[in-house]
């Protein structure tokens, strides 16, 4: 009886054994509560999709991705907790995180665990300048967004008072930094540099300054939530003068924060990964359960594309086999075009175009469609 009891248990055992090895965990580190969770939801429902449809297809080298969640709610420290408790659960991979002030940390705690993170959002220069063998983003950097936004500047407001008002975050002063930069070089300058602090909600000293000034156009970096109040409130003083931002305001969120004066707001951003060819089985997917695929969706939802044939090439979920492939240059095909690396993981085909946000005939102001020759 002990003998059966004992075989008993080493198969139970086994077979325990067995169903731990056949799941590959991938963490996805985003603020799902807090001022940038609008953000985070595209990031999570494009990796959960991701997910769900390679499962369907047979998995990755017959196992299938398992999807946990973290909140960092955009915050550092508890971007870091999310990482470290990412590491102890045996995590494969991470998506994420959104911030770039996030993204950096939590980048170094992976790199010490040996996991790689893609990023589909976080632009600042510094995530991949650091030398970490683990840092990749789907997106492209502060220095070529703001290489654009300070090109047209200069083009379209060249004689014209430019202030510029940041939220002091490695994005928002980044971006900022990085467009001042690109408007020197063309031949324009500036009248205000100004910080502010992200969750701030009152700017009216700020607009008097900028009304005083006799500010012709506004260059907000930073994320959509303080930019919308800033419009808002702009428009409540008297001001008219347009706002041009970054990505960190490409959800329609901005539009219901800011109201009708969003209408004629400029903005940097990657092409419209929702008109790219091959995604559009994939937006036809996220449209049947009712989700709008804009802003970082797909681009979550390729970076799990990315690593399912990273780890198909590499017959491996280990982070350092991994990130070899992913360093090797050779292009990925994912649902916004095809994407390859550079040593420090940087995607070798940026590009930023501008868009303005509109009226739409439905009432909706938004930046879909919208794409301005430049």
């Amino acid at each position: 009886m002990k003998s059966v009891l004992s075989v008993g248990v080493a198969l139970g055992l086994m077979v325990a054994a067995t169903a731990a090895h056949a799941e590959i965990k991938i963490g996805v580190v985003v603020p799902v509560t807090g001022p940038n969770a609008a953000f985070g939801a595209q990031i999570k429902t494009g990796a959960q999709q991701a997910i769900a449809d390679i499962n369907k297809a047979g998995g990755v080298n017959g196992e299938k991705l398992v999807m946990t969640v973290g909140d960092d709610a955009s915050d550092p420290k508890q971007g870091v907790s999310v990482a470290n408790k990412f590491a102890s659960e045996g995590v494969k991979a991470v998506v994420g995180a959104f911030n770039s002030g996030v993204s950096i940390p939590v980048s170094d705690v992976l790199q010490e665990s040996g996991i790689v993170e893609i990023s589909p959002a976080s632009t600042a220069i510094k995530y991949t300048e650091r030398g970490n063998w683990n840092t990749f983003r789907t997106c492209g950097r502060d220095d070529q967004q703001g290489a654009v936004a300070g090109a047209y500047l200069a083009d379209k407001f060249k004689g014209k008072k430019i202030a510029f008002v940041h939220d002091k975050t490695p994005y928002g002063r980044g971006l900022a930094d990085e467009t001042l930069k690109a408007l020197k070089a063309k031949g324009g300058t500036n009248v205000i540099f100004e910080g502010i602090n992200p969750g701030e909600k009152d700017f009216s000293s700020l607009v008097s300054k900028l009304k005083q000034a006799g500010i012709d156009v506004v260059y907000f970096g930073g994320l959509y939530t303080e930019a919308g109040l800033l419009i808002r409130q702009m428009r409540d003083q008297g001001l008219a003068a347009p706002l041009m931002g970054g990505d960190g305001i490409a959800d329609r969120e901005f539009a219901q924060v800011a109201g009708p004066g969003s209408d004629g707001t400029l903005m940097t951003f990657s092409p419209d990964a929702r008109k790219n060819p091959k995604s559009k089985a994939t937006v036809d997917a996220f449209k049947a359960i009712n989700f709008d695929p804009e802003g970082y969706t797909l681009y979550s939802y390729a970076a799990v594309q990315i690593l399912k044939q990273a780890m198909e090439t590499a017959k491996s979920s280990d982070g350092q086999k991994v990130a070899a492939v992913l360093h090797q240059g050779k292009p990925f095909d994912t649902v916004i075009g095809d994407i390859a690396y550079d040593k420090k993981g940087d995607i070798t085909r940026p590009d930023y175009v501008m868009y303005v946000w509109k009226k739409g005939p439905d009432g909706a102001i938004n930046y879909a469609g919208n794409e301005v020759a430049q």
